[in-house]
């Protein structure tokens, strides 16, 4: 992913929007590689965050748990997110001869799915059960 901006928020609007008192955040807009999705971060310095789940929620927990990325070298990606503190919470999988996946933890416990494709045959991010017909 790519950087497309950041800035720091604060002030009444951002208080009514999210709907918290004296906020004070950091945001961080990232953009996919093709140009057509972002995803955007955020760190707040006010109020303070609190935790509303235990850190190792499981990955089929209720809520905004975890988020996929299509990746180009799953061990190459893998290795790096280890050394910011990211720990695979299974193993590398792999599904049939298309793709291989994981779940890594984050050290704010949020799970982080990375899947490589393997096959050409077949656009990333297609698995095998979604072209099959549903009689």
């Amino acid at each position: 992913m790519e950087l497309e901006g950041e800035t720091t928020v604060e002030g009444p609007w951002v208080d009514q929007t999210v709907g918290l008192d004296d906020i004070r955040a950091d945001i961080t807009m990232m953009r996919t590689p093709d140009g057509h999705g972002r995803v955007e971060l955020s760190r707040f310095h006010t109020p303070p965050a609190i935790r509303a789940e235990p850190e190792s929620a499981p990955a089929n927990a209720l809520g905004m748990r975890r988020i996929m990325f299509a990746v180009d070298d799953i061990d190459d990606v893998l290795a790096r997110l280890r050394s910011h503190g990211g720990e695979l919470v299974g193993e590398i999988a792999q599904y049939e001869d298309i793709h291989r996946v994981c779940f890594l933890r984050g050290p704010e416990g949020i799970i982080i799915g990375l899947a490589e494709q393997l096959s050409q045959n077949r656009p990333a991010g297609v698995m095998a059960s979604e072209e099959r017909e549903i009689p």
